[in-house]
């Protein structure tokens, strides 16, 4: 397995969502390449290189402060985004 960044998937995830609640954001292809970008600077990371690892990290996302850290996040960079949108 190779190194991967699993906090990557989790804010792919849970960003549709945060959307949902936000109809007035722009939701281009570079809006949320930039959103998910700022989100993962301000989020620590959590490399995995094992399936063990993978489960582990797994496991900690389902408590609640876990979620309300990305959430956080993610409504930073969405508000950050747009009003500051970066495309043509």
């Amino acid at each position: 397995m190779e190194v991967k960044n699993h906090m990557e998937y989790v804010v792919e995830k849970m960003l549709p969502q945060v959307l949902k609640m936000k109809p007035d954001v722009c939701s281009c292809e570079r809006c949320i390449s930039d959103m998910k970008a700022i989100a993962l600077n301000n989020l620590p990371p959590k490399y995995v290189a094992t399936e063990k690892g993978e489960v582990l990290t797994k496991a900690n996302q389902l408590t609640v402060q876990f979620e309300a850290d990305v959430i956080r996040a993610l409504v930073e960079a969405t508000e950050k985004v747009k009003g500051h949108p970066n495309h043509g």
